[in-house]
């Protein structure tokens, strides 16, 4: 039994609770980095539910994801919006290790693929069209393979770009690519090579957020997997496309967290549960009244102290559309979620994903069992912290107790999902079958 259940069944009962204490620690400084999903801590900031909680928070935009977890593991930063994968790979002791914790899950979707106008060019004819002329979505990788093997044949790299080794938008553009039976290389830390270019037909290097459509249009990239809004500004600069949102992919997958060090969380308890408060609250106005606060949302994150990006391009994905080809805007009313489908939620069937990524790809060179993961997965996300959040919010009656009943006897794992680009069913009970679905990839019991 996981130990958030207990807990989760009080709550839900909704009785009354232990009134929460002071914050041990008051003055705190949180870290970001210029994305649109970083939008609950600057709602918390801007809507004073920071300083509801008696919590005084500056908020502080990072140079890139490294110097980000470096704040937060010295002290510098006290928490900050993370990618889902930096705890999970600090925890297991890939790159930089030490003890991150989650309670809160940031949001969901958020992420596109985008590729160069000369790609696109040369992608067009191997993707089927609607009546009126313009692609059928989702557009797959089968429709880029030709494409990079011209370029193989060619003797011309393939290069594309992602934020960070252990980002979602590594695994999802390696999930991608191989759908489409491109090999997106291979990670072998145990022989000294973390490059992940190892038999890759498509070479993956880190380019920051911001940077990425200038490094495409500069030709070093050809294409690239970012959150908003860094794949509508290629569409506005007209330097680029994209191709397909990480919605088309995994419909509904976890995206970024608020990361904090086990130890804050043990040395300011009340601290913890009172900056999760202010989160899901944030989380909810975002998403209440069918994305009605979106537009306040978008004018909070243009100014130049959160993303700093116009108001145009943020509002292109955050109100509900997404724009592919230049004039082809679409409803995508799930770009951006960031409290609907327990998306606040921190579950440990949504850290195992990204550990059988992982694993998949050489980044963990050997096979673990499955128990393995799932005790790494409850090290990282603490749905315990989350829900004494949630018990307190329904207590003071901030929230009302119906927003979580689907959380109603959860155990922190989701149903079997079945929304990938690929059919591939994934159970995040069962992470070694998993691994071995896939065609392309190391299966559970292979070394490099």
């Amino acid at each position: 039994m996981i130990v958030a259940t207990g807990l989760i069944a009080t709550s839900i009962s909704f009785g009354a609770s232990a009134e929460l204490g002071y914050p041990e620690k008051e003055e705190l400084k949180f870290g970001f980095i210029k994305l649109t999903d970083m939008a609950p801590i600057a709602v918390a900031y801007e809507n004073g539910y920071f300083e509801d909680e008696g919590l005084y928070v500056t908020i502080e935009a990072q140079a890139n994801w490294k110097v980000l977890l470096d704040g937060v593991i010295d002290g510098r930063l006290d928490g900050a919006h993370m990618l889902a994968g930096q705890p999970i790979a600090a925890t297991i002791g890939y790159g930089t290790k030490a003890e991150i914790i989650t309670p809160f899950s940031m949001d969901l979707n958020g992420n596109a693929i985008t590729v160069s106008n000369e790609i696109w060019e040369q992608m067009k004819p191997n993707i089927p069209k609607m009546a009126d002329g313009r692609p059928v979505h989702p557009i797959k990788a089968d429709a880029l393979k030709p494409v990079v093997e011209k370029y193989i044949d060619a003797g011309k790299p393939f290069n594309m770009g992602m934020v960070f080794p252990v980002s979602t938008h590594n695994y999802e553009l390696r999930y991608w690519l191989a759908a489409g039976g491109i090999h997106p290389g291979f990670y072998a830390p145990h022989k000294g090579d973390t490059s992940g270019k190892i038999d890759a037909q498509a070479l993956l290097s880190v380019t920051p957020p911001p940077q990425m459509p200038s490094t495409l249009e500069a030709g070093t990239i050809y294409g690239y997997c970012v959150g908003e809004p860094w794949n509508q500004q290629a569409v506005f600069k007209g330097i680029g496309v994209p191709v397909v949102t990480d919605y088309e992919i995994w419909k509904d997958n976890p995206e970024k967290v608020f990361g904090i060090t086990k130890e804050f969380s043990e040395k300011y308890p009340n601290t913890t549960i009172r900056l999760t408060r202010a989160l899901i609250r944030a989380a909810m106005w975002l998403d209440e009244n069918n994305n009605a606060n979106r537009p306040a949302a978008v004018k909070i994150l243009s100014q130049s102290n959160y993303v700093g990006a116009d108001y145009e391009v943020i509002a292109n994905s955050m109100t509900g559309t997404f724009e592919y080809e230049k004039g082809d805007k679409r409803a995508v009313p799930d770009f951006n979620v960031f409290f609907r489908y327990n998306a606040t939620y921190p579950y440990y069937s949504d850290a195992i994903w990204y550990l059988t990524q992982m694993r998949r790809w050489g980044q963990i060179s050997e096979q673990k069992s499955d128990a393995w993961y799932a005790d790494v997965a409850k090290k990282v996300y603490r749905p315990d912290i989350y829900m004494a959040a949630v018990k307190s919010l329904i207590a003071d009656k901030l929230v009302p107790a119906s927003e979580f009943s689907s959380l109603k006897g959860e155990d922190g794992y989701r149903s079997p999902q079945t929304h990938f680009i690929d059919n591939i069913v994934y159970d995040g009970t069962k992470p070694n079958e998993y691994i071995d679905k896939f065609d392309i990839g190391l299966k559970a019991k292979d070394k490099l």
